[in-house]
This record gives structure tokens, C-alpha cells and sequence, in this order.
């Protein structure tokens, strides 16, 4: 099911030329990076990659969506608060697919509360709800 946002508040963009050996930018200068293929994947390696990059615009999000969650509880989110994002691609019928695993670190919360706000930060986070149903997505608290 296609959800249909009812207010954009904020639109990004990027331009990327020459795919997986190419650059990407945004207009105002703040992203400007060559890409390459990772040799895992036969190529030279010395770029940045789009797993990479959705690693770290995931982790990033989801740590906004656990800083969200824990201000609806009133609660303070450590701020050495960390994700480890893997992203793996791979084949799949129709093509190429990825999965992701995040692991997250919320150093002095207890166990159970930080699995609780995982969780919960899971079904506000933009990327989790793009992703949802579509990629394998594990979460695990360390």
C-alpha cells in the first residue's frame, strides 16, 4: 500500500551521474562524493557506494526516530547513543536486492526499555516504513 504524505516539510535532493563509478551532489555543496563499486563486487573500491550511503542515512534517521520516541516518553536518550548499520546486497529474482541490520547501542538504559524504544522507533522512522515489507530488516540491541 502507497502512503501519501500530507505535508512535505522539507524536500532533499541530490543529483548522481556515471551510476556505482560516478559522483553524487547536492545543490548546495554539502554532499559532493565519488562513487564507486566496492571490490567485493569487482570494482577498485576507492568511492563511497549506495549501500554505504543508505547505511548511514538509515542509522542516522532511526537514531532522529528513537530521539522522537524517547521525547513522546519524556525521556532522555544518552547521547553516545549509537547504530551500527550493515547493508548487504545481493541477488534476487527480479535482480538485486538488500537487507539491513541495525544494531544499536544505548549506553546506561536498561535492556528492556531500550528494546521497547527500538521497537517503537521502528514504526515512526521514515526508513522503516519505506522499507517495511519490502527488504529484511533486523534490529538488535547491544
Amino acid at each position: 500500500m502507497t502512503q501519501k504524505l500530507d505535508k512535505v516539510v522539507y524536500r532533499a535532493h541530490a543529483t548522481s551521474t556515471g551510476g556505482r563509478d560516478g559522483t553524487s551532489s547536492t545543490p548546495d555543496g554539502a554532499l559532493n562524493l565519488k562513487l564507486a563499486v566496492p571490490k567485493e563486487m569487482g570494482g577498485n573500491g576507492q568511492g563511497v557506494n549506495p549501500e554505504q550511503l543508505f547505511a548511514a542515512g538509515y542509522s542516522a534517521c532511526f537514531i532522529g526516530a528513537m530521539k522522537f520516541v524517547a521525547g513522546m516518553q519524556k525521556i532522555a536518550l544518552p547521547a553516545d547513543t549509537k547504530i551500527d548499520a550493515t547493508v548487504g546486497i545481493g541477488p534476487i529474482p527480479q535482480g538485486f536486492g538488500i537487507e539491513v541490520q541495525l544494531a544499536v547501542t544505548i549506553p546506561g538504559m536498561e535492556r528492556a526499555a531500550a528494546e521497547a524504544l527500538v521497537a517503537k522507533a521502528h514504526e515512526v522512522c521514515p526508513y522503516s516504513n519505506a522499507t517495511r515489507g519490502n527488504i529484511e530488516v533486523t534490529l538488535s540491541v547491544v
